[in-house]
């Protein structure tokens, strides 16, 4: 079975950081996600897959490759508009399996697959959707379901005391190729909004079960915040390539650490980090490969990308800072989100 992964989306919520970067290669954990999910799902089982593309795709196509350096098969669709998530599906048709899984590849997840597949051969109906519950369904489509599991309507973003449950489509289905007959070619298409409601309509078997495991759309700079403070309180557990060096201290390889410095965990430092003198890190900082902080920097609850360079004495709390970023000595930064674009931050 194949899995086809869904990164063909703008990441509108996420900008600037995903400005110029497909949101689903926005690092978590010094690893972009989409490799993490690509681990994950090989860990499942999984080694054939497929991904939608259209925001920037070579950043995604020269990263992956074929897919060979992670001991999978890699193929791509290239959307030449955008297509919605049932389009992009409808794109790839000729290279996916007669069954297939489709993920959206922004959704960060630790998802066991096999009870879904399972579930969906033994319904026997043309499509499965992993469902997650939430505490507050008014922000989300809810599904309603009869007792054996069938989806029988969805509700879009209803009042809380007028939700039919609290269970919400996770962006993870298994699909018969079958299924594809109702998406039209070459055309913007929602899946959650008119595809499902159609095959509901058209009684071919739209269920929905439970999946078991973290889920999280990353989607707002708080929720990307979030995914991280779940990283390293390891609520999700996604491998991590730098070494635990203490209790919820991770280092990476080659790391010049100065006389003085403290960490105060959770911390995550990435490979060839340089830190200066006196410097207080953390707790909850998550530091990029061949990042440069300077003496005396004091750096909580912020997320540095690679190659961003703290000048002395800087002090950063609450923050995302994409790539390549150098940002000023003597400052106090509040809930910053900055991508590359921005060059220099300084006082």
């Amino acid at each position: 079975m194949k899995a086809l992964l869904l990164a063909g989306g703008l990441g509108t919520r996420l900008r600037p950081l995903t400005e110029n970067l497909p949101k689903p290669m926005a690092p978590v954990g010094n690893r972009p996600w989409l490799e993490h999910l690509l681990l994950h799902l090989k860990r499942e089982g999984i080694d054939e897959f497929v991904i939608a593309v259209k925001h920037y795709p070579e950043i995604i196509q020269n990263h992956l490759g074929d897919g060979s350096r992670f001991g999978v098969q890699i193929e791509y669709a290239i959307e030449q508009s955008l297509l919605g998530t049932a389009g992009a599906i409808k794109n790839a048709e000729s290279l996916l399996s007669d069954r297939f899984l489709v993920v959206n590849a922004d959704i960060i997840h630790e998802v066991s697959i096999l009870p879904l597949v399972e579930y969906h051969i033994q319904h026997k109906g043309l499509v499965t959707i992993g469902l997650t519950e939430v505490e507050d369904p008014s922000h989300y489509g809810v599904v309603q379901q009869t007792d054996n599991g069938e989806i029988v309507r969805f509700v879009e973003k209803p009042k809380q005391d007028e939700a039919p449950s609290r269970r919400i489509n996770a962006g993870i289905y298994v699909m018969e190729k079958e299924a594809l007959q109702w998406i039209p070619k070459n055309k913007a298409v929602s899946i959650e909004k008119e595809t499902f409601p159609l095959l509901i309509e058209k009684n071919v078997g739209v269920f929905g079960k439970i999946i078991n495991g973290y889920w999280m759309d990353m989607g707002t700079n708080e929720r990307y915040r979030k995914v991280h403070w779940d990283l390293l309180d390891r609520k999700c557990s996604f491998p991590l390539k730098e070494k635990e060096q203490g209790n919820g201290i991770w280092v990476g390889k080659d790391v010049q650490i100065g006389s003085g410095v403290l960490f105060l965990p959770p911390v995550l430092i990435g490979d060839q980090v340089h830190i200066g003198e006196r410097s207080v890190i953390g707790p909850y900082a998550v530091i990029g490969d061949g990042c440069t902080i300077g003496k005396h920097v004091r750096c909580s609850e912020t997320i540095l990308w690679d190659d961003c360079k703290v000048h002395d004495s800087a002090q950063l709390s609450n923050c995302i800072f994409g790539y390549d970023l150098e940002l000023g000595a003597s400052h106090i930064l509040y809930q910053a989100v900055m991508n590359r674009t921005a060059g220099v931050l300084q006082g």
